[in-house]
């Protein structure tokens, strides 16, 4: 898969996931890919001061990014 089409693969995973975040009043963001391997978001509005964040980081987001692209190994908000 070439860099490309891992970041549309990406971005396709974040729409999948994106209305579960916004019916809650949250948002997410794709900051970068490094090395085709590590996935950089921005978790915004709500899920920002959200008590389990990193569940649905960790469970929801790097979930379904990987269902896309398998190949990548982690998935890390970054906060700003």
């Amino acid at each position: 898969m070439t860099s490309e089409e891992v970041k549309l693969n990406v971005e396709k995973a974040l729409a999948e996931i994106r209305p579960f975040l916004e019916s809650d009043g949250g948002n997410i963001s794709l900051i970068s890919i490094e090395n085709d391997r590590l996935v950089k978001v921005r978790l915004e509005g709500a899920c920002v001061d959200c008590t389990v964040n990193q569940m649905t980081l960790k469970s929801g987001v790097e979930m379904t990014i990987k269902k896309y692209v398998p190949q990548i190994e982690s998935v890390i908000n970054i906060q700003r």
